[in-house]
């Protein structure tokens, strides 16, 4: 509802608990970084218009839409946590860029189940990616209903400030305790000034009978407050109250995203005597070689003094400004690559760098008569000897962001080229790197990198793992000892730096490197061929799809066919069911984009969890055991018959093929098989398709070979198969870890289903998980599994495992995994038997 001074209310795009943003598992959405917004925890799988306007871009990946409202405010809708690494796996998107889209029209549907098992979390944001001129009241914090008022925006007034309101209305505090992991370092003290600027209100964190302004990172972190450490919070101004409550929740949620704590263990180093080996701890593996290359921080010239005290300033304001834009652009360019972890970094280096802290000092240098470069030197070593000496590891470690901007501010002071004079190839040897080096050396293509001194757990580690670039810290002082140019290898995975390799050990690390890269060149060019085992055996690979977009990924990808298609995604969030029209045009769309390949659909698996707003049904106390998949469609015939009618017109009726779920009985088979008999007869048919049936009840694989009698093909579905058979909800928080579909008893029910099929001639295809998990492709092959059903991305991969298996092989030794006692031991066998890598 836009009017004349631009206001617009956004309604709800989802179903679920609101959230703010503050409290969003994610540092860089909840800092706001990307802007200003609110987040919802969906609880229904479309996401809708909040209001009317034109979309201006979809995300390749079809988890994210931008929008621009009819007032120019710009709005992401981004659909759960990490889902760009899905690569659209689970995702429909229904709008094009450049469309016109109405207040309340479907944007894109997502597999809930499939998409919240494999994502960082389903929290969905709503984002003003052009918030310098927009700001977003939030109408409702409790849960929201698709359609119902959330958002309020308000255009920002020129020049609008916080200062003419400092002394109107009280002061509140409060407190508090800190949840964040290591304390309030840096990330967290941006996060909590981020917070505090959205508030005309000033405040204040006491801790430890200091005070420091919510607006200072550096003072902040100066408090060296620990985690669960209780602080006092204070907030003095008109919005006081509402700034309070702020600051505490930030406080008190702990960021699921603080990268450090996923850092992998690191290991206790070998430092048994090695003559010409240094040893250190691993923070981001691989193998290498290449010479080292010497790398030394910034040297100042000596300060003559008599200084221009202005032109000091403005050459600091100049450098500061310069940076800025740097620092800016590599945000921008992080976030184009949805890189998470370096968004968090650099949000955080603008903070710093407008911290007044460090400024204060730096200009009270500069009166004092000091240079720009050496007066900003001395504040930056200044605030890093006070983060050392609070005796808080996590924060000398972000000392080095602090190190990080003194450098690049004195290369623009001194008019140092931002560049290394270091070849590609090399291995760099320095006492410490800082973020933006890190992301430089690895620009110029650099192999590996050692350091004297730096930790697992620091950002410089974060990147370099992000990166894929082999790291070792903590190698001690003779490291910069070494003469440049001697050829070293890096093995980082062993945490030692060989100084003195012969040249057979230099061959053996090249031959290794060019191995993996031939490797995965190879899968990609082997793609779009079949995948045959040593001994012949022919393994169709096809792709799990819930659309016709994702069917295209999948023949892009080389699938063999597709393996599900799962047609919910037609049915749900709508208030009538899809005609038979509107379903024969999609089904046919799947088919067309997968050329003369075959389709398996998946006939309507819904009820129990998973309701429809056209099709009430009593609630359940447990619904995965209640009326869903081929019983509802006993309950209500109308939906599956108008279902099959779609199906019976697509063409080439050959290459479509039905797959019934939630069989139990032989019985149930026979009677849809009658009913699509009938169909066919009505619409002059006499060609039908195949007909199968989802192994996804241990029912249905213990009579596999019953309904193998009648039924033309068999798809296990070891999602469900796995909870059923393990009693354990592979949804339950405490136990999902354990529903592991290699677990002994699964794979007896894999290899029954097996036999009962061959004994009839026919074939039996995986399409749960467990087909994607190249640790268990052999063992499904040996059992006698034909056909597995992949994610698009995985194809290749899978394919190229195929290729290195002995079908006769993996039949042996997949029988005796049949007596081991437990999942793990399986995965262990798997891992001595068939090495991935």
């Amino acid at each position: 509802m836009p009017n004349n001074n631009k206001e617009l209310i956004l309604s709800a795009p989802l179903s679920g608990p609101v959230l703010t943003l503050a409290n969003v598992p994610d540092a860089v959405f909840a800092s706001g970084a990307m802007g200003d917004g609110i987040a919802i925890d969906p609880l229904n799988d479309t996401l809708y218009a909040p209001c009317d306007g034109e979309v201006i871009h979809v995300a390749r990946t079809g988890h994210a839409v931008t929008l621009r409202a009819d007032n120019g405010a710009e709005l992401l809708l981004h659909l759960g946590l990490d889902t760009v690494e899905l690569q659209g796996d689970g995702f429909s998107i229904l709008v094009k860029e450049g469309a016109r889209v109405s207040n309340g029209q479907a944007l894109l549907r997502y597999d809930l189940d499939k998409v919240a098992q494999r994502c960082k979390s389903l929290v969905s944001l709503l984002i003003i990616t052009n918030g310098e001129h927009f700001q977003a009241r939030p109408i409702t914090l409790k849960g929201v209903k698709v359609g119902e008022p959330l958002l309020h925006i308000v255009s920002k007034t020129p020049n609008e400030t916080r200062d003419d309101e400092l002394d109107i209305g009280i002061e509140v505090s409060g407190q508090i305790r800190i949840a964040h992991r290591g304390g309030l370092h840096a990330r967290p003290a941006a996060l909590v000034r981020q917070t505090a600027q959205g508030f005309k209100s000033r405040s204040q964190l006491h801790f430890g009978g200091r005070s420091a302004s919510c607006d200072s990172v550096m003072g902040m972190m100066g408090l060296a407050i620990n985690e669960q450490a209780e602080v006092h919070v204070s907030c003095r101004g008109s919005d006081a109250e509402a700034a309070l409550r702020a600051l505490l929740t930030t406080l008190s949620t702990a960021l699921a995203e603080e990268t450090h704590a996923q850092a992998p263990q690191a290991k206790t180093p070998d430092r048994t005597a090695e003559d010409g080996v240094l040893h250190g701890v691993c923070t981001a593996p691989g193998l290498v070689s290449g010479p080292l290359v010497r790398l030394d921080g910034i040297q100042l010239p000596e300060d003559a003094g008599g200084h221009d005290v202005e032109e000091q300033r403005q050459r600091l304001r100049h450098a500061l400004a310069h940076v800025s834009r740097d620092i800016q652009q590599t945000l921008e360019n992080a976030k184009a690559r949805r890189h998470v972890d370096e968004q968090a970094i650099f949000s955080a280096h603008l903070a710093l760098l407008e911290d007044p802290v460090l400024l204060d000092a730096a200009e009270l240098a500069i009166d004092q008569g000091h240079a720009a470069p050496h007066a900003w030197s001395q504040s930056i070593d200044r605030q890093c000897q006070v983060l050392r000496q609070l005796g808080n590891a996590l924060l000398a470690e972000r000392a080095n962001d602090l190190h990080d901007l003194r450098q690049r501010v004195l290369r623009v002071l001194l008019g140092e080229a931002w560049k290394f004079d270091v070849p590609a190839g090399a291995i760099v040897a320095t006492r410490e790197l800082t973020p933006s080096e890190l992301l430089q050396l690895s620009a110029q293509g650099v192999s590996g990198v050692c350091m004297a001194e730096g930790g697992a757990t620091s950002h410089v580690a974060i990147l370099a793992r992000g990166k894929g670039l082999p790291c070792l810290v903590a190698l001690g002082e003779t490291l910069l000892a070494q003469a440049p140019g001697q050829s070293v290898v890096l093995d980082a995975d062993g945490g030692r730096l060989e100084l003195t390799p012969s040249a057979e050990r230099l061959v053996q690390v090249q031959q290794i490197h060019s191995q993996r890269a031939a490797l995965r060149a190879q899968q990609q060019t082997l793609a779009h061929t079949p995948a045959r085992t040593v001994d012949g055996i022919e393994i169709e690979v096809a792709a799990n799809v819930a659309s016709s977009v994702e069917a295209g990924e999948a023949f892009a990808n080389g699938a063999d066919g597709i393996g599900l298609l799962r047609t919910e995604f037609l049915f749900v969030d709508r208030h009538t069911a899809p005609d038979e029209e509107e379903q024969r045009h999609a089904y046919q769309a799947v088919l067309d984009a997968m050329g003369d390949r075959p389709v398996i659909i998946r006939t309507i698996d819904v009820g129990g969890d998973k309701q429809l707003d056209y099709l009430p049904l009593p609630a359940e106390a447990n619904p995965v055991l209640g009326l869903r998949g081929i019983r509802l469609a006993q309950a209500r015939p109308e939906l599956l018959d108008q279902q099959l009618r779609a199906l019976l017109q697509t063409r080439p009726l050959r290459r479509c093929r039905i797959l019934l779920p939630m069989i139990t009985e032989v019985s149930e088979w026979l009677h849809i098989r009658q009913r699509l008999d009938a169909l066919a007869a009505e619409l002059g048919l006499d060609e039908r398709p195949q007909l199968g049936v989802m192994i996804e009840v241990p029912a249905a694989a213990l009579l596999a070979e019953q309904l193998a009698e009648h039924a033309d093909f068999l798809s296990i579905g070891t999602n469900d198969l796995s909870q059923y058979t393990l009693a354990m909800d592979r949804d339950h928080a405490g136990l999902a870890a354990r529903v592991d579909a290699l677990h002994p008893a699964l794979l007896r029910l894999i290899a029954q289903t097996c036999v009962g099929a061959a004994k009839h001639g026919r074939w039996v295809g995986v399409c749960g998980a467990l087909a994607s998990d190249p640790l268990a492709t052999p063992v499904l092959i040996g059992l006698g599994v034909r056909e597995l059903s992949v994610s698009p991305p995985q194809v290749g991969e899978i394919k190229d495992r195929v290729r290195r298996l002995d079908a006769a092989q993996c039949r042996r030794i997949s029988t005796d995994l049949l007596n081991l006692a437990s999942a793990a031991a399986v995965r262990q066998a798997c891992h001595q038997h068939w090495p991935l890598g």
